[in-house]
């Protein structure tokens, strides 16, 4: 008596889980703003109606696949942060350590830009995304300390918001390339942050040119 609810259950989480793939392919796209229902429920395969099932509306798919997001983004981070020994890798490794995770998180997570890089993002999504954001400065804050103890505090902060900056506006570059680009794209991502904090940072056996 318990095995068709239960598998009604799982059909519907499954059924959710279309529909969120299916705004964030939406969502990255059409942007945010143009996207509507109807296009996220043709993009999953079902009804409207089938969709207000599971969402009242847009802003609670974005909220939940913003969920989905942070969730996914904690997991990138801590693969590309934790046990990285920053004062003794050479810079080329580290970059990659760092970077690379991070890259391949917003190529598997289309919808993420679209949401998270709005200007007028509500005020849901951004507490939702805050404590990540939040993060990602104080690990890179760690890094440029633990390589540069001598810059000054507020020369420390200022490194990090540049590489952070940098770094974000290059993502739509590497993402929106043809597959066969996007290792290129990082690869010169990298030698960007590497030219910029070479100078800042440079450790015996770094070979960044």
């Amino acid at each position: 008596m318990t095995e068709r609810p239960r598998r009604r259950q799982a059909r519907g989480q499954q059924r959710m889980v279309e529909i969120l793939d299916a705004a964030a392919r939406v969502f990255a796209r059409s942007g945010y703003e143009t996207a509507t229902t109807n296009a996220i429920a043709a993009e999953a395969g079902v009804s409207p109606g089938s969709l207000y099932q599971f969402f009242a509306n847009k802003e609670a798919i974005a909220h939940a696949l913003a969920d989905r997001f942070v969730t996914a983004m904690r997991t990138a981070h801590e693969e590309a942060f934790a046990g990285v020994d920053a004062a003794a890798l050479p810079l080329p490794e580290l970059l990659d350590r760092v970077i690379d995770p991070i890259v391949a998180f917003n190529l598997a997570n289309p919808g993420f830009k679209a949401l998270f890089a709005r200007p007028d993002m509500p005020e849901g999504l951004a507490a939702a995304a805050r404590p990540i954001q939040e993060s990602l400065f104080g690990r890179v804050m760690g890094i440029v300390a633990d390589r540069a103890p001598a810059l000054p505090p507020e020369e420390r902060v200022r490194t990090a918001r540049v590489l952070i900056q940098v770094f974000q506006a290059m993502i739509p570059l590497i993402t929106a390339a043809p597959e066969p680009e996007r290792g290129p794209l990082t690869v010169e991502l990298k030698h960007v942050l590497g030219r910029y904090l070479d100078p800042l940072t440079r450790l015996p056996g770094d070979d960044t040119p």
